[in-house]
C-alpha cells in the first residue's frame, strides 16, 4: 500500500501546477487588459523562472559537456514559443476558452510518446481524440458572437500545447542523463537568456508604475512554480503522461475561475449567460474526460 502511494504521490505536483497555472492567466488577463504587452509579461516571467530554477541546482547531476548544450537549448525554445502561443491565446481571447484547449496537451503527448516508443495507436486513443473534439467544438460554439477570436484562441491555444507536449517528451528522454539538477537550470538560464533580446519591446515604462509590478512580480513567480512542478515531475520520475492528465484539470479551473474573476473584476466571462458558461464547462469536461482516457488505457493507475 504505501508503495502505491509512492507512485502517485509526484502526482500532486502537477495538481498543483493546474491550480498555479489558472491564477497566473486570470493575472495575465488583467494585465493585459490594462494594456501591458505580452513581450513585457513574458520578460519578466522568464527572468524569474530562470532565478527560481537555479536553485535546482542543489540537486545535482552530471554536466553532458559543450556539445551536448544543444539539448537545453533546444527546450528552452520550445519553451519560450509555448509561453508566447499562451500568452496571446489569454491576450486575444477569454481564459475559459484557452486553459480547456490547453488541454490538447495530453493527447499530442500520448501521440508522441506512443510514436516514439512504436506503438500501434489503441482505439481508446481515437475516442478520446472524438471526445477532444467535441469538447473543443462546445468551447467555440458558445463563442458565436466573435467566431474570428474564438479561432484564434483555439489555433494559439493549441499551438501553445503542440509546443509543451514536445517540450515535455524531450525532457523525459534527455534529462536523465544529465539530471534534474543540472538539466532544469540549464534550460531555464537559457530561457532568461533568449529573454533578453525581448528588452528592447519590454514597456520599461509600465514596469516601473507600482500598480503593474505588483501583478507582475506575482504573475512571474506564479509561472515559474507551475514550470517547476510540470517540469521537475517530468524530469525526475518520467511520467509525462500521467503527470499531463492531473495537469489537463487547469481545464476545469480554468472554466470556474475565470467565471467567477470576471464577476468581481470584469471580463468577457462576465458578460456570457449562465447556459454558455455551462456550455463551455461541459466542453471542458469532455476535455478532461478524453485526455484521461487515452492515458489510462496506456499508463494504468494501479
Amino acid at each position: 500500500m504505501q508503495t502505491r502511494y509512492a507512485r502517485v504521490m509526484h502526482l500532486l505536483l502537477p495538481l498543483l501546477a493546474s491550480v498555479v497555472f489558472v491564477c497566473g492567466m486570470l493575472v495575465v488577463k488583467k494585465l493585459t487588459s490594462a494594456g501591458v504587452s505580452s513581450h513585457t509579461i513574458l520578460f519578466v516571467a522568464n527572468l524569474c523562472s530562470g532565478l527560481l530554477f537555479s536553485s535546482l541546482w542543489v540537486l545535482g547531476g552530471t554536466f553532458q559537456g559543450w556539445t551536448m548544450l544543444w539539448q537545453p537549448a533546444s527546450i528552452a525554445a520550445l519553451f519560450m514559443m509555448g509561453l508566447t502561443f499562451t500568452f496571446l491565446a489569454i491576450q486575444r481571447g477569454d481564459v475559459s476558452v484557452a486553459t480547456p484547449i490547453f488541454g490538447v496537451k495530453v493527447l499530442i503527448v500520448a501521440l508522441m510518446l506512443t510514436w516514439v516508443s512504436g506503438e500501434n495507436l489503441p482505439m481508446r486513443v481515437w475516442y478520446g481524440a472524438v471526445l477532444a473534439t467535441f469538447g473543443i467544438g462546445l468551447i467555440q460554439w458558445t463563442g458565436r458572437s466573435h467566431p474570428q477570436h474564438i479561432v484564434l484562441t483555439i489555433f494559439l491555444a493549441v499551438s501553445a500545447a503542440t509546443c509543451y507536449a514536445t517540450f515535455d517528451v524531450l525532457t523525459q528522454r534527455w534529462a536523465p542523463s544529465w539530471g534534474a539538477g543540472r538539466f532544469l537550470p540549464l534550460v531555464f538560464w537559457f530561457v532568461g537568456g533568449l529573454s533578453l533580446g525581448l528588452a528592447p519591446w519590454v514597456q520599461w515604462s509600465r514596469i516601473r508604475e507600482r500598480r503593474i509590478l505588483k501583478l507582475l512580480i506575482p504573475v512571474g513567480i506564479l509561472i515559474a512554480i507551475q514550470a517547476i512542478c510540470i517540469t521537475g515531475a517530468v524530469a525526475i520520475f518520467g511520467d509525462a503522461a500521467r503527470v499531463n492528465v492531473v495537469y489537463a484539470l487547469r481545464g476545469l479551473w480554468g472554466v470556474a475561475l475565470a467565471w467567477a474573476a470576471a464577476r468581481i473584476w470584469g471580463g468577457a466571462e462576465a458578460e456570457l449567460g449562465r447556459g454558455d458558461m455551462l456550455t463551455r464547462l461541459t466542453g471542458a469536461l469532455l476535455l478532461t474526460t478524453a485526455v484521461i482516457l487515452v492515458i489510462l488505457v496506456r499508463t494504468p493507475l494501479n
